[in-house]
């Protein structure tokens, strides 16, 4: 009778098994059957803590909810006749405590609360897990550039060499724009710690619940404000996915480059045999397979943003069942995002970067031209403008030596260079790549020096980071094995 009751409530037609199925959210479920547990535990301490509940009632579900925790939620609530793993593991409490105390736990909450709750606890779990994964990736790309503070190397302006700098200097961009990220994601995790437990549908309850306790015995910063904000909005799950998404997008420009760099033509890289794969025809072929499935799993998180959000956009308050279809896109992006960092880590980590390489290539193109045009204005006298067009036209000419130089000073502005003093020796130095890296030593820079104290600032920053994240995690846990505890002591009361 109780399988009855919970799969059909008020309704009273048959449904076909294809529907069932089609309202059915057990396979996103099985991301929140352990919180949902949790929920159940803290939900029925307050019941009892404000006599809501008997005694003999709460010590059997109690006892019930605690063989679900250690064993896991029975495969039956899984049963997509249930619509939900709620209803699916009541229907398993009341199967083993009978219907009489079964049928109580439900009191003072509805299942829009509690979903909403199971998802937010959830949800904290992932966050803080790309949060240490975003760490672990900063830490790698900091290790990296105090590895490679002199290692010079091509910078680029619309994939064409503009001027030389160092791979540290390189790196520590990621770094900032991954610190950024961590930053978006602890800002997110803060708006979803916040328990919607107690808002019932939406408009409350009528029982003397104690929606303060619930909050701190699931290890949540507060209750919600406001019950019909509390089960309604999905905002945080948006804002998880938004942050999620620019994380990716950082973390596929990092990876278009890994493809580039590690290309015949560019040969700046060569990732691990393990982070690659070959041909299934041509046997000389190592292919950057990981670096490839991220800038794809980029474009995962973002449709999941996307879907998330054209869900929620015209729902009106409070309630709809087409948040059920949101979750999903949640867990995916994510999971997918999570995965990708710790790759991507691993990626970085492992990969040998050919310094020589890069160093030839660091003054192709004329690459050092903006520093001899510097050159020219600092120690020479000339505006700005003049010497870039007398710089530009020598290199249109073809040539940064002395003679042309001097030509192109003489044809621009009617002056000699050589009468300022300018030699071929002071030409062939503001030309020289290392010389011209170790001139920009201004904050952000990539003068060795600078890339040094920037390494040095931002493993503080990330130290901090990494603290916050643990401190975090480290506030959920204590919360819930106080949880276990108080539901232990229920039980054997």
């Amino acid at each position: 009778m109780h399988r009855d009751l919970l799969r059909r409530g008020r309704l009273s037609d048959d449904r076909t098994g294809e529907v069932m199925h089609f309202l059915s959210s057990m396979t996103a479920d099985h991301w929140i059957a352990e919180m949902d547990i949790q929920v159940d535990m803290a939900h029925l301490l307050m019941l009892r803590e404000k006599e809501i509940i008997g005694e003999d009632a709460a010590r059997a579900l109690m006892g019930a909810l605690l063989s679900f925790h250690e064993d896991g939620v029975p495969e039956e609530a899984y049963d997509e006749c249930f619509e939900d793993i709620h209803a699916g593991k009541e229907a398993a409490l009341i199967a083993r405590v009978g219907e009489e105390f079964g049928g109580r736990l439900h009191m003072g909450r509805s299942r829009n609360d509690e979903v909403a709750t199971c998802i937010r606890m959830r949800l904290r779990e992932e966050l803080l897990g790309c949060m240490a994964a975003v760490c672990d990736l900063r830490r790698v790309l900091l290790d990296l550039a105090a590895a490679h503070r002199e290692t010079i190397m091509p910078g680029f302006t619309h994939l064409q060499h503009a001027q030389p700098t160092t791979l540290a200097h390189h790196l520590l961009a990621y770094e900032a724009a991954f610190g950024r990220d961590f930053g978006r994601l602890a800002d997110a995790y803060g708006r979803v710690n916040e328990c919607p437990l107690g808002a019932a549908a939406f408009a409350s309850t009528g029982y003397p619940i104690d929606r303060a306790m619930t909050a701190g015995l699931l290890g949540f910063e507060r209750p919600m404000g406001n019950s019909m904000d509390a089960v309604a909005t999905r905002d945080f799950a948006l804002e998880s996915l938004s942050a999620c998404t620019v994380m990716m997008t950082n973390a596929s420009r990092l990876c278009e480059e890994m493809v580039v760099w590690s290309s015949a033509f560019v040969r700046f890289v060569q990732l691990a045999d393990g982070y690659s794969s070959t041909s299934s025809i041509m046997p000389q072929k190592k292919n950057p397979d990981t670096a490839e499935i991220m800038r794809a799993k980029a474009g995962t998180v973002a449709g999941a943003l996307a879907g998330a959000t054209t869900i929620t956009k015209g729902l009106p308050m409070s309630y709809n069942r087409d948040l059920q279809e949101l979750t999903p896109h949640l867990w995916r992006g994510v999971a997918a995002a999570r995965e990708s960092l710790v790759v991507l880590a691993g990626m970085l980590s492992t990969a040998t970067f050919d310094t020589d390489r890069m160093a030839a290539e660091s003054d192709r193109g004329f690459s050092t031209a903006t520093e001899l045009a510097d050159v020219l204005v600092r120690e020479y006298g000339l505006p700005f403008r003049t010497a870039h067009s007398v710089v530009g036209r020598a290199v249109k000419q073809g040539a940064l030596d002395l003679a042309t130089l001097e030509a192109a000073a003489e044809e621009v502005a009617g002056l000699s260079l050589t009468e300022r003093g300018l030699t071929a020796e002071r030409v062939a130095a503001a030309l020289d790549p290392a010389i011209s890296v170790a001139e920009r030593n201004a904050i952000g820079g990539p003068a060795p020096d600078e890339t040094a104290r920037a390494v040095a600032a931002r493993n503080t920053d990330l130290a901090a980071d990494e603290a916050a994240t643990a401190g975090l995690a480290k506030a959920i846990e204590t919360a819930l094995a106080r949880l276990v505890d108080e539901a232990r002591r229920l039980a054997e009361a």
